[in-house]
């Protein structure tokens, strides 16, 4: 457990939406999960590691809402939502915020986002730091896709990638 007491919380709720029950989690530093086509046990044991795994819909209120209307095809700031990436190594979040930069119904390369965060020739590595994000939609990790325009992989499935940039792409203002 990466928390000072035995007795830390892990927040977390879901929504249904058209790629399946999102799962989303907090701490007290801010939303540290969301997990795509996952069952919820599986989402609950992967949370362990912040804490007792408790459900407190109210807490998410604000943010359900903005997923919802992500969902509809509505372009979201989720910038406002403090962050708890503490799970990453220091790399990693380097990585996940540059991803934060990617502007949305846009996408980058793997080549764009090693050189973004000094690391020329670290495609695999960004790669890998791109598939270790934990909180997938708001560190938009869907918009990097390879230079030959292919999508690469994703940690919910190919599909869930492809869909997230139509809907993107598709209402964009």
């Amino acid at each position: 457990m990466r928390h000072e007491t035995l007795d830390a919380k892990a927040f977390y709720t879901s929504i249904d939406s058209p790629i399946g029950i999102v799962f989303i989690a907090s701490t007290s530093k801010g939303i540290c999960a969301i997990s795509l086509a996952v069952a919820e046990e599986a989402f609950l044991s992967e949370i362990k590691e912040y804490g007792i795994p408790e459900r407190d819909d109210k807490r998410f209120i604000e943010l359900r809402k903005e997923l919802k209307d992500y969902f509809l095809g509505k372009e979201v700031d989720f910038h406002g939502h403090a962050l708890d990436i503490s799970s990453g190594t220091e790399f990693q979040k380097k990585v996940w915020g540059k991803l934060l930069e990617i502007p949305y119904g846009e996408t980058r390369g793997y080549k764009w986002l090693a050189e973004a965060v000094g690391s020329p020739k670290g495609f695999r590595a960004v790669g890998g730091a791109n598939g270790k994000n934990p909180i997938p939609i708001i560190i938009p990790c869907h918009r990097v896709i390879n230079s030959d325009g292919s999508l690469g992989g994703y940690s919910g499935g190919v599909w869930i990638k492809e869909w997230l940039l139509k809907l993107e792409k598709g209402h964009r203002s």
